[in-house]
């Protein structure tokens, strides 16, 4: 049998690769990060436990390169869903829903990320990171931003304060009140994007906001 070529040793390294990082969301989803170990993760991808260490330093790192992955196929997708459109304000408003929507559908998962960000080892650099990087500043750039290095970052920080807060144990904001601020600085029409039912509408001022957490606070008759 003759060796295999080195495009398909690089192949084969990426489709593991991917299936770790797969295991990984779908594993700390399910039972969150303390429970899931390293083994687990190499057993649901059908990897040797040794693979894990090959690609990723730690379970953290995995962990967070899985999720910079998942976002970066949720915004893709988002971006590019039919009908595809080039308007800027339009793709920003999916890549805002795109993220909120990760928040709001996947608590467990981005509580874990946003902790993970925290800790001394902070922001992985991986390819999955730089990809999220890539679609953010491209959708900043047809936005029309006047210098998408500086606005970027502006806008990742805004994303993260927000998905930060709709996940606060005890505290969290709504997610609709969330996007409704992120709209307003932003000039987008509340119909962009995917809008949820039941939010505040275009425009929300403060007293609207305030309205809408007393609604959302306020408990279900028995």
């Amino acid at each position: 049998m003759s060796p295999r070529s080195a495009s398909v040793n690089e192949e084969l390294r990426r489709r593991s690769r991917e299936r770790l990082l797969q295991a990984a969301v779908e594993l700390v989803g399910e039972h969150g990060f303390e429970a899931t170990t390293l083994g687990d993760i190499a057993d649901r991808a059908g990897s040797a436990r040794g693979l894990v260490s090959y690609y990723f330093p730690g379970k953290r790192q995995l962990v967070q390169s899985a999720v910079h992955r998942l976002m970066h196929r949720t915004l893709e997708e988002a971006l590019e869903r039919e009908p595809r459109t080039e308007d800027g304000r339009e793709r920003l408003a999916r890549a805002i829903d795109a993220v909120l929507g990760l928040a709001r559908d996947r608590p467990v998962l981005m509580r874990q990320h946003m902790a993970g960000l925290l800790q001394a080892e902070g922001f992985v650099q991986c390819p999955e990171q730089r990809r999220l990087a890539e679609l953010l500043s491209d959708t900043v750039a047809r936005y029309g931003a006047q210098n998408v290095s500086a606005d970027y970052p502006m806008l990742r920080a805004l994303l993260m304060g927000a998905v930060y807060a709709a996940l606060v144990p005890g505290v969290p904001m709504p997610v609709p009140a969330l996007r409704a601020e992120l709209f307003q600085r932003y000039g987008l029409d509340w119909e962009m994007g995917v809008p949820p039912e039941s939010e505040p509408g275009p425009g929300a001022g403060d007293e609207d906001l305030s309205r809408f957490f007393a609604t959302e606070r306020r408990p279900e008759s028995s």
